[in-house]
């Protein structure tokens, strides 16, 4: 593999960049790219870009920017910008940035390797209508004991503030059948937890058998592959939490106690300014029905302060939800505006408003976290090792609750499912030692 050419791949953002980026680095492994983390000796660099994060263009710039002069020491380097910022701002990435060879959207990356070897530059930012899925090659490269499945691409709830039904287009969910025969694959090559993604995952409806499937009875067959031990999945919708999937919660073994399910504001005319289509009062009861069915299972979500119109009222509202709730973590961020969404004409809330505000609701999240840790402590778990700890005799891997763990074993291995004792908690992560029989 002397001869092969380099692929260096930067990824932004969330867990589906990460699979959208394993995916097309095998895409590009098919033409004879092997994936190095050294940017200076790569024949092709690709930018697997976020448009959720505030400032997503201006970081790809930046990026770009620091990439001038390997380009220019080296006139034939590919420089490539895929992801949804690609799909957003398509030939003005070019237009500004003439260093980029090519840009294509996470709906057409299957034609990054015809891309790539066209001559000039290319734009590839269409919605086609074969499924991109059919054209990749079949999964080989792993690199531990957990992977990420799409299974659901695309969302048509149209929040206020989000660009997802723009750069990833409508919801579209992939046919059991395919996705039954990759993770049978997976587990095969070893893996044992499978997070099934999507931009709305639970508005799963693919193809089954005897129709379309929902996500709770995909869940359900996924459980039956000998040999996966694991399953998780998000992100989730509120609206789209029905009953077979709340109980599912209570009686898939295999499926992990943890649900990531955003609410973003707890005021109710915030979130009617949002377009969520739900009350605080009704993410509330669902929380009563999921606890129901699995009592012991850990809620995360996701909160935007300063949305334009929030008053102190409404700021207090999402204070009042949180304490009623109990999260065991949460991602909050200080709203920005994303161009094309219906809220980016809205007048912003104050800018030093919404940082005390995002200080006190990330106080109040950090303050759940450590009690939901310290309820740990004394007890036994289960934790799937990932990788060797820093430490000598140290591994690290993941209860499950999703919380990370440090284990002292000079015993363990990658891939290991190992009950362990919580000895300790810090601000992120649990400390422990093999559980004795």
């Amino acid at each position: 593999m002397a001869d092969a050419k380099k692929l260096f791949i930067k990824t932004y953002g969330c867990q589906m960049n990460v699979y959208d980026s394993e995916r097309m680095a095998e895409a590009m492994g098919a033409e004879g790219y092997v994936l190095t983390e050294a940017v200076e000796e790569a024949d092709m660099v690709l930018l697997n870009t976020c448009h959720i994060r505030e400032k997503a263009s201006e970081k790809l710039y930046s990026d770009l920017g620091r990439l001038k002069p390997l380009k220019a020491a080296r006139p034939d380097l590919k420089i490539g910008v895929a992801g949804c910022v690609a799909q957003a701002e398509g030939e003005e990435i070019i237009r500004r940035m003439p260093l980029v060879d090519l840009v294509v959207g996470p709906q057409s990356y299957h034609r990054l390797p015809a891309l790539a070897k066209a001559p000039g530059r290319s734009v590839d930012t269409e919605f086609p209508p074969e499924d991109k899925f059919d054209h990749l090659p079949e999964r080989k490269a792993l690199r531990g004991p957990t992977a990420f499945l799409t299974v659901q691409e695309g969302c048509d709830k149209f929040c206020a503030f989000c660009v997802v039904p723009y750069t990833r287009g409508a919801e579209v969910s992939r046919p059991v059948s395919r996705l039954m025969a990759e993770a049978e694959d997976l587990v095969a090559r070893g893996v044992c937890e499978i997070t099934l993604l999507g931009q709305n995952v639970n508005a799963y409806h693919g193809e089954g058998p005897d129709g379309p499937w929902s996500l709770a009875r995909l869940i359900r067959n996924l459980a039956r592959i000998e040999g996966l031990a694991r399953i998780r999945y998000t992100t989730s919708h509120p609206n789209d939490m029905d009953e077979d999937l709340i109980a599912a919660h209570g009686e898939v073994t295999q499926l992990m106690p943890y649900l990531h399910l955003p609410v973003q504001s707890g005021s109710d005319r915030i979130l009617k300014a949002m377009n969520r289509k739900h009350t605080a009062d009704q993410y509330l009861r669902l929380v009563e029905r999921i606890r129901a069915a699995r009592p012991d299972i850990l809620l995360s979500s996701d909160f935007i302060v300063g949305f334009p119109g929030e008053t102190d009222q409404d700021f207090r509202q999402t204070l009042d939800l949180i304490r009623a709730v109990g999260f065991g973590a949460a991602f909050s961020f200080k709203y920005s505006s994303r161009p094309g969404t219906p809220a980016a004409e809205r007048h912003p809330v104050d800018g030093d408003v919404a940082d005390e505000r995002l200080q006190l609701l990330q106080a109040l999240i950090t303050e759940q976290q450590r009690a939901a840790q310290m309820v740990m402590v004394g007890k036994e778990v289960t934790v799937l090792y990932e990788k060797s700890g820093r430490l000598p005799g140290q591994m690290v891997g993941k209860s499950d609750h999703l919380h990370a763990v440090h284990v002292r074993d000079s015993s363990g291995q990658v891939g290991d499912l190992v009950r362990v004792r919580i000895v300790g908690s810090a601000p992120n992560s649990l400390s422990g030692e093999p559980a004795i029989p």
